[in-house]
């Protein structure tokens, strides 16, 4: 549903066409034609009512399927009818004409008209390209790379060269990172919109991975936190397609001037830290966009104040903060899983996907599009973020996970692992916290059998240490065979070399 929102966004809001809007959102031309016929057909406006939710929307736009009778009457050739198009003076009226004569039973003009555009939608089409005044941004990473070394070590360290640049004045920006990782590649754009002081219409990345989670010819697929830059900065994503250079050219070019005219001048200093690489990059920078055109008059920067500056966007406010998305699954204690920590959502999403989103800062989770739950983020592994109001209702019995029912299921493996089990139960502040430890030991019974992990909670217990990580450590090293710690005999003092006394120690 996130999709049709955003269709019916960039299409009413930012006035795009059919081909752009579909690039952004990574759909075929197709699907976005659909959608919006049948949000017309559905009488939705934009912007959307706020109390009509994903399923109400889903329900409008997408009715219970009814079947139609088959559909006899004869198509065109439509490579033919293409070909014919391009001649001077043939028009989509006249082939029609034509058509009915031979078939006067075939289809209306209308009608007509929409099957030829989703067979055209359908073919390779090469792309006039056109640069506008704050219409796209190209971005990308150089080949080469510039070597850092720690003063510390010696150790030299590679660092990644990131170049964006304006399409109508080919002004360009250029800094250095440790990878091209997503953080890196996000927090670069931020810079980069901060340089050029505003925001274009489109951004246009080549197919890293970074940015595109997964490189397709027709439909790439758009990393999350991507997307969600784009949303902050009010701009569209629109990836280059895999092998074709004509789609990044403009990039491409940038990349070439700055391995010529920054990186090359570089090559012979010695940088012992990212601040003093981006540094000469950014005096060299100003060199480059100062630098007079060869076949037309003035620069980049002069091209730059007189067509792009006036054309970009505002920047919002605040700089987008960076933020992560994963799927997360809601467990049996109503909690979600980020980096180690876990989360509580509404009781009523156990079993159900969401979607997390977690800054250095807070973690959001989202059904649906919609927001249901926010924290401030921890990093202590294996602790619990609770919210009260996530709770099922104590006079409600609305799960089949109860602290009686694990105990009931530790006592038929034995005392020891039933008292492990309370143990587990007693330490949080609310039993269900304690639900995926407990499961998670019961559960060791099924592939190292009850006997033995029986044994495992007894060492466990004896040496003061009842966590899930332990008890299936002992396991795996076959440790709850030997000897409890109190029931060795202890050692008679001995006389050795090595020993150095209670007396070293005063």
């Amino acid at each position: 549903m996130r999709k049709i929102k955003e269709v019916l966004r960039l299409k009413y809001e930012k006035n795009l066409g059919i081909k752009k809007i579909a690039g952004s959102c990574s759909i075929g031309n197709g699907t976005v034609s659909d959608y919006l016929q049948r949000a017309k057909a559905a009488g939705l406006s934009w912007p959307l009512d706020p109390e009509l939710d994903d399923a109400a929307i889903e329900q409008k736009l997408f009715p219970s399927p009814q079947k139609k009778a088959k559909d006899d009457r004869p198509e065109p050739d439509w490579s033919d009818f293409h070909k014919e198009l391009k001649r001077k003076g043939v028009t989509q009226f006249l082939l029609w004409q034509e058509y009915k004569e031979t078939h006067p039973e075939g289809y209306q003009y209308s009608w007509f008209c929409d099957l030829y555009r989703k067979w055209s939608g359908k073919v390779d089409l090469v792309m006039r390209q056109e640069h506008r005044a704050g219409d796209k941004l190209f971005v990308d990473y150089a080949g080469q790379t510039i070597p850092i070394i720690n003063r510390a070590t010696g150790e030299t360290k590679q660092a990644q060269v990131f170049v964006a640049v304006l399409g109508a004045s080919n002004y360009t920006y250029s800094e250095a990172t440790w990878s091209q990782n997503l953080a890196d590649w996000i927090n670069s754009h931020v810079r980069a919109f901060s340089f050029f002081g505003g925001v274009p219409e489109v951004v246009v990345p080549d197919n890293l991975k970074s940015g595109v989670k997964k490189a397709c010819y027709y439909e790439p697929d758009i990393n999350p936190t991507y997307n969600d830059l784009a949303t902050h900065y009010d701009t569209i994503i629109f990836p280059a397609r895999a092998r074709k250079p004509r789609d990044k050219a403009k990039v491409e070019t940038g990349v070439l001037l700055v391995e010529r005219w920054i990186l090359a001048s570089l090559r012979n200093h010695t940088f012992f830290s990212l601040a003093e690489l981006n540094q000469a990059i950014r005096e060299l920078l100003e060199r480059l966009n100062q630098r007079p055109f060869k076949k037309m008059p003035g620069c980049r920067a002069e091209m730059f104040e007189s067509l792009d500056r006036p054309a970009l966007k505002p920047l919002p406010e605040q700089p987008y903060q960076f933020a992560n998305w994963k799927k997360a699954a809601v467990n049996i204690d109503y909690h979600v899983e980020v980096d180690g920590h876990y989360y509580s959502v509404p009781f009523q999403l156990v079993g159900k996907k969401v979607d997390a989103r977690f800054t250095e800062r807070t973690v959001e989770c989202f059904f649906k599009s919609k927001r249901v739950a926010a924290h401030k983020r921890s990093y202590q592994k294996g602790w619990h973020t609770t919210v009260k109001e996530h709770m099922p209702p104590r006079h409600q019995k609305y799960a089949k996970w109860t602290p009686e029912r694990f105990l009931r299921w530790s006592r038929k493996i034995g005392p020891r692992t039933t008292e492990v089990a309370e143990k587990v139960l007693n330490s949080r502040n609310y039993p269900q916290q304690a639900y995926r430890s407990v499961l998670g030991i019961l559960r060791l019974g099924q592939g190292y059998t009850e006997q033995r992990l029986e044994a495992a909670c007894n060492r466990a217990l004896a040496i003061g240490t009842v966590s899930y990580r332990s008890i299936k450590s002992i396991l795996e090293n076959g440790l709850e065979s030997r000897p409890l710690p109190e029931l060795e005999t202890p050692s008679k003092s001995v006389q050795h070399i090595n020993i150095r006394g209670k007396k070293y120690y005063h």
